[in-house]
Parts: structure tokens; C-alpha cells; sequence
């Protein structure tokens, strides 16, 4: 899995016209998942996040985490994170997922999410989706299960 990851003092998502997610602060994570994905991926993944520090403290470092800071997680997938440009011009996308799989594991992560204690909202799965976001810092991380041990 391969996430993007934004922290924003708000985001949303349309669709047809229509917000279907909306958070405050917190993190705005783009959900990439790859033909070789697992649970173990979707499940490392969520505690990843929902542990990361990237929040300010007393003294301005990035020391905290989503629930010290009443953070949501706004998640979208996109598999155009396994959009391959090496050759042509032209995005390749045959690591991507298919449908059914990614929107498992991509379910799986916003789950796990919630488990972690994380308030979490989603786009629609392979929706036409408009993302608007005002991002804070900017702070954008990529995250990566590549290579991860497999359960």
C-alpha cells in the first residue's frame, strides 16, 4: 500500500456536486493500494497513521499524534499512487489493484482506523471525486508497506 499523506486544517470531498466527507484538522491520507497488498498492509498502515507525531507541541515541534490534537483522518483512495511514468508518456497502472481488492483493503484501512481510536471519514470508492484541502505547514509524508514481512 502507498499512502500520501497531508495534514490539513480541513478537507472534503464531492461528488456530483454533493460533499460526501468533510473533516477539520487532521490528516488528509490518498489511499494507493498495489495487486500485492494484504490485510497485514491495511492493518500497519492504520497504526502507522493514527501514531504519527507530525502535530505541533508546546514548543512548535512535530512530537504529536491525531488523538493528543482531536484529529480526523479523511481517507480517498487513488490508484493512480501505482501510476508506473518509466516508459512513454502514458501511466502505467498494472500494479494497481483491481476494484474488488483495493476497495478490501482500502475499507480494511479506514476500519482499522477507527479501531485505532482515530475519527475517520472516506470518499466513495472509485468515485469521480473532487478533494479541496487547506493544507497545514505544508506537511505531506508518503507511506509504504513495501516490503513489509506479509501475516
Amino acid at each position: 500500500m502507498r499512502l500520501v499523506i497531508q495534514r490539513v486544517k480541513q478537507a472534503s470531498v464531492t461528488v456530483n456536486g454533493t460533499c460526501v466527507s468533510k473533516i477539520n484538522q487532521g490528516l488528509l491520507v490518498f489511499v494507493g493500494v498495489s495487486h500485492c497488498d494484504t490485510l497485514f498492509d491495511a492493518h500497519h498502515l492504520a497504526g502507522k497513521t493514527a501514531k504519527l507525531r507530525v502535530f505541533e507541541d508546546e514548543e512548535g515541534k512535530m512530537n504529536r499524534p491525531l488523538n493528543e490534537v482531536g484529529g480526523q483522518v479523511l481517507a480517498v483512495s487513488q490508484f493512480t499512487l501505482y501510476g508506473d511514468c518509466t516508459k512513454g508518456n502514458r501511466p502505467s497502472f498494472v500494479e494497481a489493484a483491481r476494484s474488488v481488492q483495493g476497495e478490501v483493503l482500502f475499507n480494511e484501512y479506514v476500519q482499522e482506523l477507527e479501531k485505532w481510536g482515530v475519527r475517520t471519514r472516506a470518499g466513495i470508492f472509485g468515485a469521480d471525486m473532487q478533494v479541496e484541502l487547506l493544507n497545514d505547514g505544508p506537511v505531506t509524508l508518503l507511506l509504504e508497506s513495501t516490503g513489509r514481512p506479509k501475516k
